[in-house]
């Protein structure tokens, strides 16, 4: 078993293997974070993991009524993520490497970082200014017939975004190439599609490649029946993730 310490960013979102996470720093304990990323040496990865919050806030408040009227401002590592942080976060998550580490003039941070490799969550350290994580790395193990559901998740892909095209009225643009390795497929579809928190997490955190394909065909398919009825959709990126408010 494979392990590794690494500074811990807890997000509302998932992070997936090649999915590209800009991030806007200012909560102090994740400026401390980005600071001490930046001592590591610009020859090698900058990282840190990244994991989806079940139950806790991604922003601490900091004043009454941010963001609940009745809070009372929290500091510190654990803000926001209770007495016992590990139980707040999902177990499975996502190394990411900051290719980009820009600090702003007011001492906020502009990051962006790219998935790499799953992780499990094994403890968590909040003895410093920000959370570190003890990590194990979880290998991708192709399962059976991963080649073959890769092919028919990428033919549903495409229908599943005609499908969204023509709901937002838009035209679907035709010359990005699409990738035909199974994994990379798993990972750039369960990002693309429009899911919720939790599907997301389910995907990220399957036994091996063909079991999130074939996920994602039952997905594909339901999701596209559902576009087929719906007169518009909200937009999203293929590669891209949300914004963190953090």
């Amino acid at each position: 078993m494979t392990t590794v310490r690494l500074p811990l960013f807890p997000l509302n979102s998932v992070l997936f293997p090649g999915l590209v996470l800009p991030l806007n720093i200012f909560e102090e304990r994740y400026r401390a974070m980005m600071r001490e990323l930046l001592k590591t040496p610009e020859d090698e990865p900058r990282r840190f993991a990244v994991v989806t919050i079940r139950d806790g806030h991604e922003v601490a408040p900091s004043a009454p009524g941010m963001p609940d009227p009745t809070a009372v401002p929290e500091r510190g590592a654990t803000a926001g993520f209770g007495a016992e942080p590990s139980k707040a976060f999902h177990t499975v998550g996502c190394i990411a490497d900051a290719a980009t580490i820009r600090e702003r003039a007011d001492g906020t941070f502009e990051v962006l970082a790219t998935g790499t490799t799953r992780v499990r969550l094994l403890s968590v350290d909040a003895s410093g200014p920000f959370l570190t994580a003890e990590l194990e790395e979880l290998g991708e193990e192709p399962g059976d017939e991963a080649g073959a559901l890769a092919e028919g998740v990428l033919r549903a892909f495409r229908q599943y975004q005609k499908r969204l095209a023509g709901a937002r009225e838009r035209s679907l643009a035709t010359g990005a190439e699409l990738p035909d390795e199974p994994s990379v497929v798993s990972y750039l579809v369960a990002a693309a599609i429009m899911l919720d928190t939790p599907t997301k997490q389910r995907l990220l955190q399957a036994p091996d490649t063909a079991s999130r394909l074939r996920d994602e065909l039952k997905l594909l398919r339901s999701e596209t029946a559902i576009i087929r009825n719906l007169p518009s959709l909200p937009a999203s990126e293929l590669t891209r993730g949300p914004t963190s408010l953090n």
